[in-house]
C-alpha cells in the first residue's frame, strides 16, 4: 500500500472537516435531543400546575415559525403588491419580507421564563414596592374558558409595567408582550426573544408590507392561543392620564379569523411613584413623544437605590397595584376598532387603582396646592369615600391615618411637597409632578367644588 503525504497545513484543513462533519452528523444531533427532551419534561411539569398550559405555538422552533410566517399566503400577496408599487423585483420584496419576519419572531425558552424571568420579576418588584392587594389573576381569567385566548389590554405608566404584570400573571400563564426599539439593545435583545416577546418597529409602520408580516404574526399567535399582553396607548402617558387607543395590534387582533374564542382582560396599573416620572414630565411639557431610554442608566438608578436600601438610607418606593376587569369576548365587542378601542380603554381606566400618592396629589389640586396639615388625613378621607362611590378600585392602607403618612413620607422625602408653618404646599417647579400623580386618578369621580 503506497503512503501519501499531505502538508501541515493540509492535514490540519482536513481533520478540521472531520471534525465539523462528525460534530454535525453525530455530536449536535445527540446534543440538541437532550436539551429538547429536558425542555419537554420541563413544559410538561409546568402545563401540570398552570391554568392556562403553555400552547404548542408558543414552543415552536424560532426558525420554524419565521418560515411558516415569511411563506404564508397572505404575506406572499403583500411581497407581490409591494413589488408592483415599488418596482423591485418580486425575489427582493419577498427576501424583505423574510428580514421582517426574522425581527419579529420570538425564540421562547420556558427555562428562561420561569428559571430566570419570573424570579427575576419577583425579586425586584418586591424589592422595588409594597404590592397592594388585587383582584388576582386567578379571579381575572375565571370566566375565560379552557382553551380561549387571553388578551391582556393595559394602561402604560412605566417601564416596571413589564416587570409587575409578568410577576403576577406568570404563575397563571407566561405572557408575550410587544416591545418596541427601545429593548432592541444588547443584552436585552436576545433575552426578551426568549421570554416570547416580539419587536416592533414603530418607524416601519408606514411600510405596507412589515404591517402585514406584523399583523399576520400577531394573528397566529391569537389563533395559536398566546397569552398577550398589550398597551393600547401605545407608549408612556406624558401627564399621567390614560390616553387615547392606538389601534395598530388591536386592529390586528381584531380582523383576525380564529377558531377558538378570544377575550380581552382590562388591566389598570398604578404607583406611588413612576420610576420614570421627572424623565416624562419634562417630555410633555416640551411636547417631544419621542425618546430614548438607556437600559445602563435605568441598572445604575436600580443598583444605586440598592446600595442606599442597603446602608438604610431609603425605603421601597412607595405602593404599586394591578386591577383585573371582567374579560370582554372579542365576538361580543363593538364591530368598529375604533368602538372597540375606545370601550377597552374606558374599562381600564376605570380599574386603575387609587393608591396613597396620587390620593394626596388630586387632594392637594382640589385645595389650590395648600392645605393645613392637621387638615390632610380628613381631606384625603373625604375624597376616598368619593371615589368608592363612583366604582373607584382603592388600593389604599386601612389603618386610620396611614394612607396620609404613606404618601407625606414619599412627597416631602422628594421634595415635591414642603411643610410650611403647619400647612402642606407644593414646592414651587414640582407642580407637574403633583398634576402626574392626580391625573392618573382624575377620571374617577366627580371633582369636589368646594
Amino acid at each position: 500500500m503506497g503512503t501519501v503525504e499531505l502538508p501541515v497545513w493540509a492535514f490540519a484543513l482536513l481533520l478540521g472537516f472531520a471534525a465539523v462533519s462528525f460534530a454535525t452528523n453525530f455530536l449536535f444531533p445527540s446534543v440538541r435531543w437532550f436539551f429538547r427532551r429536558r425542555a419537554e419534561r420541563i413544559v410538561a411539569r409546568l402545563n401540570e400546575r398552570l391554568a392556562r398550559p403553555i400552547q404548542p405555538f408558543k414552543l415552536a422552533r424560532r426558525h420554524d415559525m419565521i418560515q411558516r410566517l415569511a411563506y404564508d399566503p397572505e404575506v406572499a400577496r403583500a411581497a407581490a403588491a409591494h413589488a408592483r408599487r415599488t418596482g423591485v423585483p418580486e425575489n427582493v420584496a419577498h427576501e424583505q419580507a423574510v428580514r421582517y419576519a426574522r425581527e419579529i419572531v420570538p425564540g421562547f425558552s420556558a427555562t428562561a421564563y420561569y428559571t430566570v424571568a419570573m424570579r427575576l420579576a419577583r425579586a425586584l418588584t418586591r424589592f422595588l414596592y409594597r404590592l397592594r392587594p388585587s383582584d388576582g389573576d386567578p379571579r381575572a381569567l375565571a370566566g375565560v374558558p379552557p382553551g380561549a385566548t387571553v388578551v391582556f389590554v393595559m394602561n402604560h405608566r412605566s417601564n416596571m409595567d413589564y416587570v409587575l404584570v409578568t410577576h403576577l400573571v406568570s404563575r397563571a400563564t407566561p405572557i408575550s408582550y410587544a416591545v418596541g426599539e427601545w429593548a432592541r439593545v444588547f443584552p436585552l435583545l436576545p433575552l426578551i426573544r426568549a421570554l416570547g416577546g416580539y419587536f416592533i418597529r414603530r418607524n416601519r409602520t408606514g411600510n405596507d408590507l412589515y404591517r402585514r408580516v406584523l399583523a399576520r404574526y400577531v394573528q397566529m399567535a391569537t389563533a395559536g392561543g398566546v397569552t398577550q399582553a398589550v398597551f393600547p396607548e401605545g407608549g408612556l402617558t406624558l401627564d399621567g392620564r390614560v390616553g387615547e387607543p392606538k389601534l395598530g395590534i388591536l386592529s390586528y387582533i381584531a380582523a383576525g379569523e380564529y377558531e377558538r374564542d378570544v377575550f380581552f382582560v382590562p388591566v389598570g396599573l398604578n404607583y406611588d411613584r413612576v420610576l420614570e416620572d421627572r424623565l416624562l414630565t419634562s417630555k410633555g411639557e416640551g411636547g417631544a413623544r419621542r425618546f430614548r431610554a438607556s437600559v445602563w442608566a435605568a441598572l445604575g438608578f436600580t443598583l444605586r437605590h440598592a446600595f442606599r436600601r442597603t446602608l438604610g438610607r431609603t425605603d421601597r418606593f412607595g405602593a404599586a397595584a394591578v386591577a383585573f376587569g371582567a374579560p370582554v369576548p372579542l365576538a361580543d365587542g363593538p364591530g368598529d376598532v375604533r368602538a372597540l378601542g375606545r370601550d377597552l380603554m374606558r374599562r381600564i381606566a376605570d380599574n386603575v387603582p387609587v393608591l396613597p400618592v396620587p390620593l394626596l396629589c388630586r387632594t392637594l389640586e382640589e385645595a389650590g396646592g395648600v392645605l393645613p396639615e392637621d387638615e390632610v388625613e380628613a381631606a384625603m378621607a373625604s375624597l376616598s369615600v368619593r371615589l368608592e362611590r363612583a366604582g373607584a378600585v382603592t388600593r389604599l392602607p386601612r389603618q386610620a391615618g396611614a394612607a396620609a403618612e404613606a404618601a407625606l413620607s414619599i412627597l416631602v422625602g422628594r421634595r415635591i411637597v414642603e411643610r410650611r408653618d403647619g400647612t402642606l404646599a407644593v414646592r414651587g417647579g414640582a407642580e407637574r409632578l403633583v398634576a402626574y400623580y392626580a391625573n392618573s386618578i382624575a377620571h374617577h369621580g366627580p371633582a369636589s367644588h368646594s
